[in-house]
């Protein structure tokens, strides 16, 4: 995984209108923590932020006045209504350690046309190395039948990755599709049909 290098700067003032302030500048609120030291506070720009951030587990590269370090991001605030990045906690992390994550979950192919895909889990938390971090992991789900069930057991992870959630945890389960029952119209059209066939029955009679 390629690393995203962001500019940090350190964050002196603190609370809540300190940090409209930083919003309002475009930037975003950030801690960094881990390995024992004590947090750092820094302040980030909010573009390359959100840039980073569409990348699962993406590995960000902070340099700036006191701080040369590589991170992971393990908390984002957004703001309900306009999404933008309210503050970013960010877990500093070393070439070569493991770190435990979790990594989307996606399908390929279609499914028996009888069954119903049902997708329980869209991610599974894995263990890898912090500057190789799989994408994720693809399930081929072609021609599978009704009943058919994968585990997190079954996954053929990326290499590197060892699985950290219980195994026997259901990713993908196969249904019978519904039997579809007419619509409420359709079914008075037919009543009064069978009604009309039955009246037309007794006046041959």
């Amino acid at each position: 995984m390629s690393e995203v290098r962001i500019a940090a700067e350190p964050r002196t003032e603190f609370g809540k209108g300190a940090a409209r302030k930083i919003r309002r500048a475009d930037k975003v609120p950030a801690v960094l923590y881990g390995h024992g030291i004590d947090p750092k506070h820094l302040t980030l720009p909010g573009h390359e932020v959100l840039l980073a951030l569409r990348t699962a587990n993406v590995l960000i590269r902070l340099q700036g006045e006191g701080v040369d370090e590589l991170a992971l991001p393990k908390g984002v605030q957004r703001d309900p209504i306009k999404g933008f990045v309210e503050h970013v906690d960010l877990l500093l992390v070393k070439r070569g350690e493991k770190v435990t994550v979790e990594i989307p979950v996606t399908t390929t192919g279609d499914v028996n046309s009888e069954g119903l895909l049902d997708q329980q889990l869209v991610s599974i938390a894995v263990e890898a190395e912090a500057t190789h971090i799989p994408t994720g992991v693809e399930v081929d789900v072609e021609g599978l039948t009704v009943g058919s069930v994968i585990t997190a057991g079954d996954l053929k992870l990326p290499k590197g990755a060892t699985l950290t959630a219980d195994p026997e945890t259901v990713i993908i389960q196969v249904n019978a599709k519904p039997i579809e029952e007419p619509a409420e119209g359709e079914a008075a059209e037919a009543e009064a049909a069978e009604a009309a066939e039955g009246e037309s029955a007794e006046a041959a009679e």
